[in-house]
């Protein structure tokens, strides 16, 4: 009730968020998802050494599962794809993808 009109109050609800896009599935390549080593020739940071550091998959949409093994197993996702974990892990050409799978 509002106590200055004596009529009853109404409450005004947001209106509700944007729904996001989906993000649909590409059609599939026909060779499926893509497995790769994450292989670094220099250990820039001095914290995952040399040699194969991770393991991965390319899937078909072009998002990106990285797996780091070791003391701290941890399993990251990349939904831009290969370009944005290199721009993050590629430690200016210290580090390649080497396609497993190819």
């Amino acid at each position: 009730m509002d106590e200055i009109s004596g009529r009853p109050a109404t409450m005004l609800r947001p209106p509700p968020p944007p729904v996001p896009p989906r993000r649909h599935l590409k059609v599939a390549a026909a060779a499926g998802p893509r497995r790769f080593h994450l292989f670094r020739h220099r250990d820039v940071s001095g914290v995952s050494g040399t040699g194969v550091v991770a393991e991965g998959v390319e899937w078909s949409d072009g998002t990106v599962t990285l797996h780091w093994g070791g003391r701290y197993p941890t399993t990251t996702v990349w939904q831009d794809g290969v370009d944005a974990l290199l721009t993050i892990h590629g430690h200016d050409g210290a580090t390649e993808i080497r396609w497993m799978d190819d």
